[in-house]
């Protein structure tokens, strides 16, 4: 990553960091610490990778107080060195593929769609009847809006998103290529040996500052809506449910899942390839592990993991024990061969 070059003096500025070295040194990029070169500023959040400051070729570095740096590096003390990469990498970050403002000539936009001013929409478009767009957001090459979406301010939706009739978008909502929001929930009554389609006529709401990844799916609700609250950030190849209510600031790892009516609080985090269940609750501030599976409530605050999840210590308890089976297996074995032989002695 690469751009016009800002100087350490800037970037320490910029992220509130005490610079140790030269003012002057440039910074035309950002990178890890094994891939960082001359020119580029790295950081260090993880202390797994503290042996890895001494070898970086990078020409700058953020890091907390108390890391030792060679002296060839200009370095910026911060208290969370990744909070400001978060702000350095926006410095350096050339957004997303540009979208001229206006209508191109393949798209296909009904006369009864609402465009505000600057919105831009790609080749190959469709944009239905009684489609309301907000000013400035940007629709991507091939994506297709159903008759009555909404969608705000300030958004951008990349090339082939599916939006499905009635759904409401909020303002500066990220959508990513392949994301469907609106298909129908996975809905069917079993009746005398067959399944029959029950038909999805409720809606999905994702609320402002939301972003989905590629190609996840977010199922409209039965009946009702199924909501992605503000500020949630959601991985590639997630799967949510009908009518499920993801709350503010809830953050979901890839290929996790989310079963229809479920409902998780704010600030909870996914793990990759977690399920939860269906009409399960998950309290605010929840950490779910990689790969758990939730079957029953979680409760606010606590940290889960396995399958089926449990307390995460419970599961590393759980885990170390197993590891010593084997050993345990040969003893118990070695004493009942001792207890055999003195059985038969006379």
């Amino acid at each position: 990553m690469s751009s016009a070059g800002r100087s350490v003096a800037e970037i320490a500025k910029i992220v509130g960091g005490a610079l140790e070295g030269s003012p002057d040194v440039s910074v035309r990029g950002v990178a890890g610490l094994h891939e960082a070169d001359a020119g580029d500023l790295t950081f260090l959040a993880n202390e797994k990778y503290r042996g890895a400051v001494a070898e970086t070729r990078a020409s700058a570095i953020l890091v907390t107080p108390g890391v030792d740096c060679p002296p060839r590096l200009a370095v910026i003390r911060v208290d969370d060195p990744y909070a400001a990469l978060q702000r350095v990498v926006q410095l350096f970050d050339p957004g997303p593929p540009p979208v001229e403002a206006g209508v191109h000539p393949t798209a296909v936009v009904h006369p009864e769609a609402e465009l505000a001013a600057d919105v831009a929409v790609g080749p190959w478009a469709v944009i239905e009847r009684g489609v309301r767009i907000g000013a400035r957001t940007r629709i991507g090459a091939s994506a297709y809006l159903a008759p009555g979406v909404q969608i705000g301010e300030d958004g951008y939706l990349f090339p082939r998103v599916y939006i499905g009739r009635d759904c409401r978008v909020g303002d500066r909502v990220i959508l990513q290529p392949g994301v469907v929001i609106g298909s129908d929930g996975f809905g069917y009554a079993p009746v005398e040996g067959r399944y029959h389609r029950i038909p999805q006529i409720g809606v999905v709401v994702i609320e402002d500052d939301v972003e989905v990844g590629a190609n996840s799916c977010i199922d409209r609700a039965t009946l009702g809506e199924t909501r992605i609250g503000r500020g949630t950030k959601i991985d590639n190849l997630v799967q949510i449910a009908h009518n499920v209510a993801v709350s503010e600031n809830v953050v979901m790892a890839a290929q996790s899942g989310v079963a229809g009516s479920t409902k998780i609080g704010s600030g909870v985090q996914v793990g990759g390839q977690a399920g939860i269940a269906g009409h399960v609750r998950v309290g605010d501030g929840a950490k779910l592990g990689a790969q758990a599976g939730i079957v029953g409530d979680i409760a606010a605050g606590s940290t889960v993991s396995g399958y089926p999840a449990r307390p995460h210590t419970e599961v590393m308890r759980a885990s170390a024990a197993l590891r010593r089976l084997p050993e345990l297996l040969r003893r118990v074995r070695a004493l009942e061969s001792n207890s055999d032989q003195s059985e038969k002695k006379p």
